[in-house]
């Protein structure tokens, strides 16, 4: 509302308030969905801490999220090294992951 007013009568100080209100709610947002990531990580991380062994597909239907998230997740958790695969040579979506030693 405020940034129609302002380019109705001209000023110049409200359109770059709203501006500037409308790029830190853009902000905002895109920092929600990065701290919305880490918070999935700590889900997927605390599971594999209380279930050693735990497999994509078992690690999915616990936490309620798709198998490609958490697949990505574990993916950030084993490059930051805090999860490793017990194995290499299965399927993905049954390779078990435990905490790393």
């Amino acid at each position: 509302m405020n940034a129609w007013t302002a380019q109705t009568k001209a000023d110049y100080g409200a359109l770059s308030t709203a501006l500037s209100l409308c790029i830190c709610a853009a902000g905002l947002f895109g920092e929600d969905l990065v701290q919305r990531g880490h918070r999935q990580d700590l889900v997927v991380l605390a599971h594999v801490a209380t279930h050693p062994g735990a497999e994509v597909c078992g690690i999915a239907r616990a936490v309620g999220a798709p198998e490609r998230v958490v697949a990505r997740n574990l993916s950030r958790l084993t490059e930051d090294g805090l999860v490793v695969l017990v194995g290499d040579d299965v399927h993905l979506a049954i390779r078990p992951y435990r905490l790393t030693s």
